[in-house]
């Protein structure tokens, strides 16, 4: 009797029927149409829930004038990368990485970066092998975990709100090879991650003094020249988070520079310490009468922590940061959340634009909502900028 083989799982499969059926400016009906399939049976081979059989896979190949393997081929096991190593100046052999492709390079960062919570629940991509330094930068060789194709096609943002994690998810149901890894720091250093092509989208909340207008004054300023196209993520509230019961009684952020109050701050460049310096710049208080300005926190959920844990007693953040820890909310302003991707992207990456599709649905923007201080009623606007 013959040795009888277990299916292949989807797991050890090189798809790239979505890349090969974008590059040639086929939707998935025009494909399915001229493969004379269905277009559910297109999406479930390109979202990974559905291996084709023989018979499709060459009608697939037939329609898009190539190969059956220039569309699937087993994955090769144990593969070695280099990339260039960002958010750290070095690492030791055998550190725990993400490596993602952005543009026409890759980008190398420890796990350890994502916080003491998400360096346990994240798996790496792979591990740090040897590291060789530059005049500007160092390359690192890194052993994979996983295929190639998944580190090419997850996707990599740059920001500071945590509900990114939760569209990623979100993604992930829609495509099982689809992940979304948010790299947490302020509105400008997303931005300049953008520039420097660490990331493929910036998270952005900034409000123009002046006009009053979120993120496009500030965008049109930093990114001159770029092909940009700006995604509202969402709306939200930002102001001063202060403990329950707000047992100092601060109601402004006039109040910030009686010697009973203490600050826990936000690293220069992030939109809530901008809001802040406008705030205090308009009512006349100098930073240096307030207590902790020079303390900072990274995000605005280790601002709540630790007000919660009485380091501090007031910070700034959103409502839904507030929300979480059983803070009180003293909003000062409403922000538009946008995403912010060079164009180009939205041509290149085989998932970005699944993913904005992600976000526009129900489902999602009904549980963002639940968590507390978002508004999604202008989630998924887009706007193009030429040559911003």
């Amino acid at each position: 009797m013959g040795e009888q083989h277990k299916a292949e799982p989807a797991s050890n499969i090189e798809n790239r029927l979505r890349s090969l059926r974008t590059e040639r400016k086929l939707s998935q009906s025009d494909l399915a149409g001229m493969a004379g399939v269905t277009r559910q049976a297109i999406y479930a081979i390109e979202a990974n829930q559905y291996l084709p059989t023989t018979a499709v896979a060459l009608r697939l190949a037939t329609a898009l004038n190539c190969r059956v393997e220039d569309l699937f081929s087993l994955i090769a096991p144990g593969e070695v990368i280099e990339g260039q190593l960002v958010g750290a100046e070095s690492i030791a052999p055998g550190t725990r990485v993400k490596v993602a492709k952005v543009g026409d390079r890759y980008t190398v960062r420890p796990v350890a970066g994502l916080g003491e919570v998400l360096n346990f629940t994240v798996a790496a991509d792979g591990l740090a092998r040897t590291v060789k330094d530059g005049k500007r930068s160092a390359s690192v060789k890194v052993d994979l975990l996983r295929d190639r194709r998944s580190v090419d096609d997850e996707l990599v943002v740059g920001g500071c709100d945590p509900a990114i994690f939760l569209a990623g998810e979100y993604f992930r149901r829609r495509d099982r090879r689809g992940s979304v890894i948010g790299w947490t720091m302020g509105s400008a250093a997303a931005l300049e991650a953008l520039k420097r092509e660490e990331v493929h989208v910036a998270g952005l909340h900034i409000v123009d003094e002046k006009s009053g207008e979120s993120n496009i004054p500030y965008v049109r300023r930093h990114m001159k020249g770029q092909s940009l196209t700006i995604v509202t993520f969402a709306s939200w509230e930002q102001g001063l988070m202060v403990r329950s019961g707000n047992p100092k009684g601060i109601r402004s952020v006039a109040d910030l520079a009686r010697k009973d109050v203490v600050l826990i701050n936000r690293e220069p460049g992030a939109g809530a310490r901008l809001l802040l310096d406008q705030r205090l710049q308009r009512d006349g208080v100098p930073s240096g009468r307030i207590g902790g300005y020079q303390r900072m926190a990274r995000s605005h959920l280790e601002v709540g922590r630790m007000i919660v844990e009485g380091v501090a007693d007031v910070g700034m953040g959103v409502r839904s940061a507030a929300t979480l820890f059983g803070l009180e909310f003293i909003p000062l302003q409403e922000e538009r959340y946008d995403l912010v991707i060079p164009s180009t992207y939205l041509k290149t990456h085989p998932g970005l634009r699944l993913f904005l599709d992600t976000l526009v649905s129900r489902s999602f923007r009904r549980e963002m909502e639940a968590m507390g201080g978002y508004d999604t009623r202008e989630t998924g606007k887009t706007l193009e900028l030429r040559g911003a």
